[in-house]
């Protein structure tokens, strides 16, 4: 048997080592966040951020902090700073009922006029003239106040300089420019209709030559020699208004209500408590490349480059499992008491348990294959006694549990609209969750033929060949039923003819059903040689076309899209091509597969990219599949991540299989929650608010298959 296995694995082999490998340096840098804690009473709504000879400055809306030498000092005040902003011998100057200097310095009294305005902006220019922008205009200081009467009772956002010493204003009623003692508003002369008018954030490059602005639905830039640029959402700016811009030309962050901006070489966005603590940001600072602390109404994030490696990552995810997710041998996500707090993780029952611990059994055996690691055998061995238990447990041969817990454990009933129920083995030393679904079973027989051929011992193996005997046997048996305790087919273990190809309530199911069987039977009859199961496998395929159902098994567009099945309809290509050989209908299975692959292409999901190149024998998006491991985030809580408010996202006019608004192209991997082998990647509000944290099994899965497979190596 184990020789008929690995020749057909060498098969594929052969050709997929005839593809260009994928290029993977040793490392490469991901964006990782940091909380940055505050001195102790300090106001977590910061203001403002400078740098300075004293150390970094940071403007709470009480006090004033500096940091060095990862140290903070500073005091809380009741001072209710409002602005902040520095001259050019960096002194600093705050803003609240009067404007003070170095926060108990000299003090400027606030304009008359402006005591019950909202108090926008300050800066000084040239140390010369200290500017303040309200919402009833612009003053300026020179030892007294005066007002430019043209911009009285408008709101003014933002000031600054360009290297020719004009003063630019953003305002709510144009964009202005002083140039010498002349006043333009280059809204009545130059600027586009689409501004309408009104102007947030001023920023300059080229050592001042340029100006760079946002308005409403832009962020753009004037420049001195003529090469000016817009950025919109059609360009890919995600989001706005921009409120404060900060950078140069290889690296611009800009700040919104709703999370911060990095453009590079590409368009960045940070939203969520995956990065930020609240959604407002006030400033960004730049450290260095690579590095801003980004200060929000809730307390300060640092995003940083970290340099890394697939294989580190691989071995974060290891610890992760290792520390929060192993139940008794069963490998699924954990949950957090208090949102987005690992210290409060906690495991209990869930209803695929099966499916997932299988996934993670996939992962170490192609880890075990690949390094011949001692911790990834060790790992293997444990995760398929685990499925070996949730058969053996229930007292029906062939019939695995979706759950376990030993009978002292506190279960969760499950949450499901279809009933399940907990029972006692046998021996009334375990209890087991029953209406086990085709969901288990695909993942027993995928992952139970890789544990046989890449790490089981003899012993192992016989238990193997015993364990897909059984399951299948009860299947065929049981005429192609999974019969749960109470002798009645469980909800979604069918895959009868009369069912798929005749009932409309299977319509749905009829093709991923029809593949999934024959790739059981194939999978029995190599491992048993037992001509019973290529008897019934014929039947199926000459008598009921199951071979031409496969064909259609991924159902997509213009039908409900489900990408939760995937797995299932992924899955079962491993065994039916590995073990179909000469079969005449082989080319139907291949014709299934490579539409599927079409129907997935798209969505950047790396396990499927890395199947279909596996068994196709081709290049399937290895590329696509290497930029997702590499973006898939160190962070694994579950964090709620909206993206419905995005201006760059095309929205699909056609809601999804839950009713949710969904985009016609994936939302990038960083910026969504975390992607897991049933999640839908175009859907725009996700997550679960911090309450669940995933095992990383996505990632080690096909990270590991691709290694495996020599679609890259470090």
């Amino acid at each position: 048997m184990t020789r008929v296995f690995t020749l057909s694995l060498l098969f594929g082999i052969y050709f997929i080592h005839n593809l260009p490998a994928q290029t993977v340096k040793n490392s490469f840098y991901q964006k990782v966040r940091t909380n940055i804690v505050l001195p102790a009473g300090a106001n977590k709504n910061i203001i403002r951020m400078f740098h300075s000879a004293s150390g970094t400055i940071i403007v709470s809306a009480n006090g004033v902090f500096r940091y060095k030498n990862s140290e903070w000092s500073g005091k809380v005040t009741d001072h209710h700073w409002r602005l902040a902003t520095t001259d050019a011998q960096n002194h600093l100057w705050l803003a609240s009922q009067k404007i003070i200097q170095n926060e108990a310095g000299k003090t400027i009294p606030l304009p008359d006029e402006a005591l019950h305005d909202t108090l926008q902006c300050l800066y000084w220019e040239n140390g010369k003239a200290l500017h303040l922008g309200t919402n009833g205009g612009l003053y300026t200081w020179n030892g007294k106040w005066s007002q430019f009467p043209q911009l009285k009772g408008i709101t003014v956002n933002d000031i600054l300089t360009d290297a020719q010493q004009n003063l630019w204003v953003a305002t709510h009623n144009g964009l202005w420019r002083r140039s010498g003692s002349q006043w333009i508003n280059l809204d009545e002369t130059l600027m586009a209709e689409g501004n309408d008018r009104t102007y947030y954030s001023l920023a300059t490059r080229n050592k001042g030559a340029d100006i760079i602005f946002s308005s409403p639905r832009a962020v753009g830039c004037i420049a001195a020699d003529g090469g000016h640029w817009v950025w919109k959402s059609t360009d890919g700016l995600p989001y706005g208004p921009v409120t404060r811009i900060c950078g140069d030309e290889k690296e611009y962050w800009l700040a919104t209500h709703r999370g911060a901006i990095l453009k590079d070489t590409g368009w960045h966005y940070y939203n969520g408590l995956r990065w930020l603590p609240a959604p407002q940001v006030n400033d960004i600072l730049l450290w260095e490349p690579g590095t801003v602390w980004i200060a929000t109404t809730q307390g300060i994030s640092e995003i940083r480059n970290e340099k890394t490696s697939l294989a580190q990552k691989a071995a974060h995810y290891e610890t992760v499992i290792d520390k929060r997710h192993n139940r008794r041998g069963l490998i699924n996500i954990s949950k957090l008491a208090v949102p987005g707090n690992i210290a409060t993780s906690y495991t209990e029952n869930e209803d695929n348990d099966g499916l997932w611990t299988s996934c993670y059994l996939a992962a170490q055996c192609f880890r075990y294959a690949v390094t011949r690691d001692a911790d990834a055998r060790e790992k293997a061995i444990r995760t398929f006694e685990a499925l070996e238990r949730l058969e053996t447990i229930t007292g029906i041969p062939g019939y695995p549990a979706r759950s376990y817990a030993t009978a002292e454990d506190k279960v969760v009933q499950s949450r499901s609209p279809h009933p399940k129920h907990w029972h006692s083995s046998p021996d009334g030393k375990w209890q087991w969750l029953d209406d086990t679904s085709s969901d288990e079973i695909t993942g027993h027989l995928f992952t139970l033929s890789l544990f046989y051929e890449l790490v089981a011992d003899t012993a192992q193996k016989q238990r193997v060949q015993q364990l897909i005997d059984r399951i299948v046997s009860h299947i065929v048996d049981n005429n192609f039923h999974l019969i749960d305790l109470d002798g009645k087919p469980t909800r979604w273990g069918i895959w009868h003819p009369d069912s798929l190809n005749h009932s409309s309530n299977w319509m749905y199911e009829r093709g991923l059903n029809s593949l999934q069987i024959l790739s059981f039977l194939k999978t029995a009859l190599h491992y048993t040689g037992n001509p019973k199961y290529e008897k019934v496998y014929r039947t199926l395929v000459d008598k009921h076309g199951y071979a031409r159902n496969a064909v259609q098994a991924k159902i997509s567009g213009p039908f409900e899209t489900s990408h939760s099945d995937d797995i299932l309809n992924f899955f079962p290509y491993y065994g039916l091509l590995q073990y179909s050989g000469n079969d005449p209908d082989r080319s139907l299975f291949i014709q299934s597969l490579e539409r599927s692959w079409r129907m997935v292409r798209n969505d950047r999901m790396p396990v499927w990219n890395v199947i279909a190149s596996a068994l196709l024998g081709k290049n399937c998006g290895l590329d696509t599949a290497l930029q997702e491991l590499q973006q898939y985030p160190f962070d694994l809580i579950d964090w709620t991540m909206e993206n419905s408010h995005r201006w760059d996202m095309q929205v699909d006019p056609l809601v999804d299989r839950g009713r949710k608004q969904q985009a016609v192209h994936p939302v990038p991997t960083p910026e969504s929650s975390v992607s897991r082998w049933n999640t839908n990647p175009k859907r725009l509000d996700t997550g679960r608010g911090g309450i669940t944290e995933e095992t990383g099994t996505y990632f080690l899965f096909a990270y590991w298959m691709g290694r495996f497979y020599g679609f890259w190596g470090e």
